[in-house]
């Protein structure tokens, strides 16, 4: 969200303003854990040259999933009118994520009288509408919407088999950061991550169930037939750490798995370099970035072959995509990835072609024709 906005104003053709509520906790409570440390996010900071306001909203428990588009809305509404009163009177709310932020946007954008568009991204349209009053609600925000874009077309097609009008949904995927995501020799990248193995594999995401990092260390047993050398690095943090690595130790293979914990985004372009491959054993995906960031850095990818991911790998330089979310069915895929002759290079051209350039000049013209459209009505 963040890089599709800063690729956008480098365009000079945009003025923006980010509201990003987060929720209300007391800092000094313990027993909140790490929601305490909404309470020690500033109330506005400037961020990569941007303005951002953090408004409170309260998350009430036990009904926060169903109550919490219509806090979220009433504690962004003062931040609003704030910019609003500072003089920058905005043409038109661009929201990220369905529920609850695309549904507490249509709100705002009700309440303030502006055009709206939101963007799926991913579990906001392929899981939380299982639940009925979610899914009514982010209805609602879709036919509120001037425009709804999805980063795949898989979850444009969620909302088009709702009967949504076909004109209002866009598809405008996101890109990869050439220059952060980059190509180091392998031999180098390894030296400076510290860390040997053939092959060497990555598994990168936060520690939770539907990532698949468990998927992962069962493909990394199996394929312990062909490649005893093998070693996988989990990259993140979760509530399954402690989960995966028993796992890990039952299947005979912790000494050949490394948990490295979160590892800034910047640096994980040597990551990336050093590995022969990138792991991505999801149950659910929108459009994961790290597969274009692996790609970027010349690795090839096994991917679970779900929503929006064969719109990512979509051609043999990319990697392979497993139908079954099995630890055989990625060592299979591995084991016939790696008996090829692996061309980086051509991995990182097939990369190259998912700039940001062509979503920049699509939201500039979505926002275009929206606001044409509003002068037209006024």
């Amino acid at each position: 969200m963040e890089t599709r906005l800063r690729e956008l104003l480098k365009s000079g053709r945009v003025e923006s303003r980010v509201v990003a509520p987060v929720p209300w906790f007391p800092s000094s409570a313990a027993r909140w854990g790490e929601y305490a440390q909404f309470a020690r996010t500033p109330r506005r900071e400037q961020r990569n040259g941007l303005d951002v306001l953090h408004p409170r909203y309260v998350l009430l428990p036990k009904v926060g999933m169903t109550s919490a588009p219509l806090l979220m809305a009433l504690g962004a509404r003062a931040a609003i009118q704030q910019v609003i009163d500072e003089g920058f009177e905005f043409d038109l709310i661009d929201a990220h994520y369905y529920y609850p932020d695309g549904v507490a946007a249509a709100l705002l954008a009700r309440w303030f009288n502006k055009p709206l568009t939101i963007t799926a991204r991913g579990t906001d349209l392929n899981l939380i509408p299982q639940y009925p009053l979610p899914r009514r609600q982010i209805e609602w925000a879709a036919r509120r919407a001037d425009g709804s874009i999805g980063v795949c077309s898989a979850l444009m097609d969620v909302l088009r088999g709702w009967g949504h009008n076909a004109q209002r949904l866009h598809v405008l995927r996101n890109g990869v950061d050439l220059q952060r995501f980059r190509p180091v020799p392998q031999a180098e990248a390894r030296v400076a991550v510290g860390v040997a193995g053939q092959p060497l594999l990555l598994s990168v995401g936060h520690l939770i169930e539907r990532k698949g990092h468990h998927v992962a260390i069962e493909a990394l047993a199996a394929l312990r037939v062909t490649h005893p050398e093998a070693r996988l690095v989990v990259i993140g943090e979760g509530a399954e750490r402690a989960a995966l690595q028993a796992l890990a130790h039952q299947l005979g293979v912790a000494e050949q798995v490394q948990f490295t914990g979160a590892v800034p985004n910047a640096d994980l372009y040597q990551w990336y370099s050093a590995a022969d491959a990138l792991l991505l054993c999801s149950s659910r995906e929108g459009w994961a970035n790290v597969l274009l960031e692996s790609m970027a850095c010349g690795t090839p990818v096994v991917a679970t072959d779900i929503w929006g991911t064969p719109e990512v790998v979509a051609q043999p330089a990319a990697g392979r995509l497993v139908p079954q979310r099995t630890g055989a069915a990625f060592a299979a895929a591995l084991a016939d990835l790696l008996s090829g002759d692996v061309d980086r290079a051509a991995t990182r051209r097939y990369a190259e072609g998912f700039s940001w350039q062509a979503t920049t000049e699509g939201q500039l013209a979505l926002f275009e024709s929206i606001l044409s459209k509003a002068e037209r009505h006024a």
